[in-house]
């Protein structure tokens, strides 16, 4: 068995020293950061969808049937339209996008959207659309994620270091597992997928696997707003466990003392979701232990 119930986030944090654990949470003020001059907030009628550069806002609206810029925001005004019909129309605009070479990264994956002020994916009602993944930095539209913290028993952090062919962050250091939510996937099916996908992980133990609250990043990336929920899981390792990647997603796996861990933040190395799912899932460890 791969999996363990011993509390591997709470030896983590045993292992550092007060100042260690005070600089280590710091990382979460730099969760978000403020929408940067030249973006606008743009809506479906009186729905907030997300965050779009000027550029972009004058983009879509030559795209997009019923899009418009209304004072200082876009307005697109398709509420009376089916989900159907605007996972069509804005899909299409996507691909419009893409064949003019303004969006990078294309993976025909579809996320859903269903409000921007819910941190908890609706999975069971219908989504406001669903439409091509690449779109939703492209938009500054709010998608949702699975990240999971992989402990030994000891505190010691089992870490990734993506692929250079990865789209975003290649070659960082990551989460054991990391991944988007698509459409039609609860984040338990997406939190078992991805352990299979990028860490071999296919006998999971439910007890093992522990929820650890979420946290919501948000930042100008190169690709345009990035505005994501990543809900946390904490999940607890053997001794003597290795990661085996099987989607070819990973470079290498690494396997760093808390200490380390701390280092390599410091320096950059993590990208900005994995050091934010680390702090969340040890926060939470701390807080259920101390009931």
């Amino acid at each position: 068995m791969h999996l363990s119930h011993r509390q591997g986030a709470l030896s983590f944090l045993h292992t550092l020293n007060a100042v260690d654990r005070a600089g280590l949470m710091a990382f979460s003020a730099r969760a978000s950061e403020p929408v940067p001059t030249g973006y606008s907030h743009w809506l479906c009628t009186d729905i907030p969808l997300g965050i779009i550069s000027k550029q972009r806002a004058q983009w879509l609206s030559l795209h997009l049937a019923q899009c418009a810029m209304v004072e200082s925001h876009l307005v697109w005004d398709a509420r009376a339209l089916t989900p159907s019909l605007r996972s069509q129309h804005l899909q299409n605009a996507l691909l419009c996008g893409r064949d003019e070479g303004k969006l990078s990264g294309w993976r025909n994956e579809k996320y859903s959207f269903w409000n921007s002020e819910e941190l908890v994916p609706q999975i069971a009602q219908e989504s406001l659309f669903d439409v091509e993944r690449a779109g939703f930095r492209f938009l500054g539209l709010l998608s949702h994620a699975v990240h999971i913290n992989g402990f030994l028993p000891d505190g010691r952090l089992w870490c990734a270091r993506r692929a250079l062919s990865k789209a975003t962050d290649p070659g960082m250091l990551d989460n054991i597992t990391a991944g988007g939510l698509p459409s039609g996937e609860s984040l338990s099916q997406c939190a078992q997928r991805e352990l299979w996908e990028e860490a071999g992980i296919s006998d999971l133990d439910t007890q093992a696997l522990q929820p650890a609250g979420c946290v919501r990043t948000s930042r100008l990336e190169p690709q345009g707003w990035h505005d994501e929920v990543l809900h946390v899981f904490n999940l607890n390792l053997t001794e003597g466990f290795h990661p085996e990647n099987q989607d070819g997603e990973v470079a290498e796996f690494m396997c760093l003392q808390p200490k380390e861990v701390l280092a390599r933040m410091d320096a950059g190395e993590f990208t900005v979701d994995a050091t934010q799912t680390l702090v969340q899932g040890l926060r939470c460890a701390q807080q259920k232990n101390s009931r």
